[in-house]
């Protein structure tokens, strides 16, 4: 029996509407003024977003940089993607806790250069600015406008946004399949969406049902250790 690989670079794109939003509802609604016309832009143009990693943070700032004069910046981008651009009026700057030493004077300057410019700037990283191991000057720039707590999804809202996602594909679960999967695999939303595509597929395939034996079974297969 051939191994099912999870595609997690086939996932559907990653926007505002598609975040489980739980405990980040407030977040969620000044992000998506960020995208608005400008005269609904919000009066704070800059933002860090922190949190434990697979809380969202990733998804949040993919979904800011599909709207249209918006730079998504990586934390191994080079230099020239902080070069400011007039044409360009917001910047996201993703994972700034792993930002290399080179890049962090270029950062330093985008800050200032955005701020000059009556740009938009959201940040993200997984402690708060006070805690990151930067140069002390773009710590200050990380710190400079609204900063909030990306609050993980519970394992009950985990499975709650899951079980929505079968009803509104028509996959059928078993009892038990969902709390068994977050529990003995990867816990981020992302991965466990793409478990259950595989878990529907894999189910296609062997014409069973979707219950424990068979998430069992693509769990072996996948080589998948507890979480």
């Amino acid at each position: 029996m051939r191994q099912l690989t999870l595609d997690l670079g086939a996932e559907k794109p990653q926007t505002l509407d598609t975040f489980v939003v739980g405990q980040n509802a407030e977040l969620l609604q000044l992000l998506r003024r960020f995208t608005a016309p400008a005269g609904a832009a919000p009066s704070e143009r800059f933002v860090y977003v922190w949190g434990e990693a697979g809380a969202g943070k990733t998804h949040l700032l993919h979904a800011l940089a599909s709207a249209l004069g918006t730079r998504y910046i990586p934390a191994d981008a080079p230099e020239e993607a902080y070069l400011f651009d007039p044409a360009i009026a917001l910047y996201v700057v993703d994972d700034c806790d792993q930002l290399p030493s080179d890049t962090q004077v270029a950062a330093f300057a985008l800050f200032n250069q955005v701020r000059e410019n009556g740009g938009m700037l959201v940040t993200a990283g997984n402690k708060p600015p006070a805690g990151l191991s930067l140069r002390e000057d773009l710590r200050t720039r990380l710190g400079w406008g609204l900063i909030y707590q990306l609050h993980g999804l519970t394992d009950e809202e985990k499975i709650a946004a899951l079980t929505q996602a079968a009803q509104l594909r028509g996959i059928t679960l078993s009892p038990g399949v969902l709390p068994y999967l977050i529990t003995h695999f990867r816990r981020d939303m992302r991965s466990l969406s793409a478990m259950l595509d595989a878990l529907d597929q894999y189910s296609l395939e062997t014409q069973r049902p979707i219950t424990l034996p068979l998430l069992r079974s693509l769990l072996q297969l996948e080589g998948e250790p507890k979480a």
